[in-house]
Parts: structure tokens; C-alpha cells; sequence
């Protein structure tokens, strides 16, 4: 057996049925079904559930609870990393070093009779939906054996009305602030003057409705409506409205944005918003990557069966951040953020049907892409 990080054992099927017959007898399990109204589970010492709640029966829409019984909470959750990465299952790939649940669970053997606290990140579910839970997690010693009580609350609403809050409160605010400032300007402007605020304010005002329409369709791509158009494009002109778009903006301040003078010129049929949002937002991550002086670079790339559009920029991303960047509510600039990769992947994926992805190199750099099928 091998990991990446927690131990891979498991409870033979004699130890696992022992363990959870015994749990149901205890009247102390008894007595916390009644009192917390969230969904817990109670894992042995193998991190494998041997009791769950009603209310993980219901959320998780099973039969009954001996249907997770043996399994760990990834593997009952259907965490990608859990079916996908983990050599010996939940907890043991590389990812699961940022998991909050699986480390509140190590935390709190490390420190029994505590109740270790932490947020759990999760991509999982039948969809591939995407999670955000608080954890709390406590080891207690019962029947001469060691279990491991785990509450788990969902606060994936909670985290999306505070990036919501965050948009309209700081960012939208400080473009619309902009366009204040521009409009008192051209009241003292000469003719000359007058002309060239006139463009600035043009492009705020472009750049603040595009951010409302953004945090719009990413809510109706969640909840699964949003609606997608193709039309006959052509990887050239999608560059340079992407350039085109981000000489004005903020983030571009001191640095340059140049299309790679590889990149082929080529039609195709893709959906003209979406396309160039989800690139512009490969262009947003990667500048705000990178201080003063320094350039991004945009391509495209054809193959027989595909398109691919690519942004590169010169940093490399840190272990914990390439392990977690697409999961929603992560990123490296502070709370209520964590939107712009996320939204990468939820709508070159699951609406554009493309592939999504990086790679991040001391060579190359950090590179992400977007790999549509071709149709012309």
C-alpha cells in the first residue's frame, strides 16, 4: 500500500463490522443524533464511517446509512481526488495535504478530547459540483478504541454571498469610482483633453458591465441554466478583443499584454462572451501573478481535432497553489475571492466542452490553457 499523505490502512471486514455494531449501541451516539442538527459521521481509526446521522442519509439522497459504512468522507462524497488521485483513496494523494477534513481528522487524534476546526474545499457529488464546509472534528476514546466524531456544515451559499459582497462592495465600487473621478475631470478639460477622458470613461463603464454580466452567468452556470451561442469566430480576432479589453484595466498597470507571433489565424465556431471571458480571465490570474515590467503572453494553437488558446506568464506557482487552484473560494489573494480560476473551469468545461488546465514550470512559467474541439 502507498500514500501521499495519511496513512492507507484499512479495518479488515470482521474490525469494520465489530466497530460499527458497537457505535450503534453506544448511548452516547444516541443522545448527539438528537442534539446536532448538522450531518456527522463517526470514523474509526482508519478514517472509515461506522455511523452517520438521518441527516447524511437524506443530503447524500441514500437507502440507508449502511450504504457509506466503510467508506471514508471523500469516498462518500465522490471527491475527484478521492476516485481519481488517491492511490490507496481518500486522504492519501497529493491533494489531500490542503484537504480541511482530512486534516482536522489528523489534528484531532494528535490531540484527542479537542475539537479541531478548519475549512474543507470539495469538488465532488454526481455533478462534479463544487463545496465549501466548515469541519470540526473530535477524537474521543470509546469502548477501549479510538473514534472520531465529524460534524460537517455547508457554507457553500455563505461563501458565494461574500465574493458577491466583495465584487459589488470593493471592485465594482472602485470602477465605478473611476468613472467619478473621469466625469469631474472632463468638466475642467479642454476640447483635446475631453476626447481622450471620453475613451477612458468608455472603457470603465465596458469594464464594469462585463464585470456584473461575469458574476451573473457564473451564478446561472452553477444552478445550471445558463445559455451558450456559437457563431463562426476566428482565433486572432478573439486575442485581440482579449488585449483590447485589458489595456485599460487596473491589473495591466506597468506591464504588457502581446500576442504571441505563433499564433495561428484560424476560424472557428465558439461562443463570442464566454470565450473571451474565460481567457481574459486566464489574462487577469497571470498579471496579477506578476509585478512591474513584466509581460504575458497569449497564443493559439490548432491541431486536427482542436483549438487551443493558451496564456502564459513567467512565475511559478507554489505546491499548495497548483494543488488547489481550481477549486472554488481558494486564492492567493485573501478571503472572499477565488472566483477567477474556478470560473475557468466551470465554463470552458461544462459549457464549452473543452478542456481546462495548466501546467507551471522554473522553465516556462505558469501556463493555462483551454483546449476547445474544432468546428468550423
Amino acid at each position: 500500500m502507498t500514500t501521499e499523505y495519511a496513512a492507507p490502512g484499512r479495518a479488515s471486514e470482521r474490525e469494520l463490522a465489530a466497530d460499527i455494531e458497537d457505535v450503534q449501541d453506544i448511548v452516547l451516539v444516541k443522545e448527539l443524533t438528537e442534539l446536532i442538527p448538522d450531518a456527522f459521521v463517526i470514523l474509526n481509526i482508519h478514517r472509515q464511517i461506522v455511523y452517520c446521522n438521518p441527516k447524511v442519509v437524506r443530503l447524500l439522497g441514500l437507502s440507508g446509512p449502511e450504504q457509506i459504512y466503510g467508506l471514508r468522507p471523500g469516498e462518500a462524497l465522490n471527491c475527484i481526488h478521492a476516485e481519481k488521485a488517491a492511490p490507496e483513496g481518500c486522504g492519501t494523494s497529493r491533494f489531500c495535504r490542503y484537504c480541511g477534513a482530512v486534516n482536522a481528522i489528523l489534528d484531532s487524534r494528535d490531540r484527542p478530547g479537542e475539537t479541531e476546526k478548519k475549512e474543507c474545499r470539495l469538488t465532488g457529488g454526481d455533478k462534479k459540483q463544487s463545496f465549501d464546509f466548515n469541519i470540526r472534528a473530535r477524537t474521543l476514546s470509546l469502548l477501549d478504541r479510538h473514534f472520531t466524531l465529524l460534524i460537517v456544515q455547508d457554507i457553500s451559499d455563505e461563501k458565494r454571498r461574500r465574493v458577491l459582497e466583495r465584487l459589488f462592495f470593493h471592485d465594482i465600487l472602485n470602477t465605478a469610482g473611476g468613472i467619478q473621478g473621469l466625469i469631474r475631470l472632463m468638466r475642467e478639460a479642454t476640447r483635446e483633453e475631453l476626447e481622450a477622458f471620453l475613451d477612458l470613461a468608455a472603457a470603465s463603464t465596458d469594464t464594469l458591465v462585463e464585470e456584473i454580466n461575469a458574476q451573473r452567468d457564473i451564478l446561472a452556470a452553477e444552478q445550471g441554466y445558463l445559455e451558450t451561442a456559437s457563431t463562426r469566430l476566428n482565433t486572432m480576432d478573439i486575442l485581440s478583443k482579449v488585449q483590447t479589453e485589458f489595456i485599460t484595466r487596473p491589473e495591466a498597470r506597468g506591464k504588457r499584454i502581446r500576442i504571441s507571433s505563433a499564433a495561428v489565424s484560424k476560424p472557428f465556431s465558439g461562443d463570442p462572451e464566454l470565450l473571451p471571458r474565460i481567457i481574459g480571465n486566464m489574462v487577469k490570474n497571470g498579471l496579477e501573478a506578476e509585478g512591474p515590467d513584466s509581460v504575458i503572453t497569449m497564443g493559439a494553437d490548432s491541431r486536427d481535432d482542436h483549438i487551443e488558446f493558451w496564456v502564459r506568464n513567467p512565475s511559478v506557482m507554489p505546491e499548495e497553489v497548483r494543488l488547489q487552484v481550481f477549486q472554488r473560494s481558494f486564492s492567493t489573494k485573501g478571503s472572499a475571492r477565488g472566483m477567477g480560476t474556478y470560473s475557468i473551469r466551470l465554463l470552458g468545461e461544462r459549457y464549452l466542452k473543452g478542456r481546462v488546465g495548466f501546467t507551471s514550470e522554473p522553465e516556462t512559467g505558469t501556463r493555462f490553457f483551454i483546449r476547445l474541439p474544432l468546428a468550423v
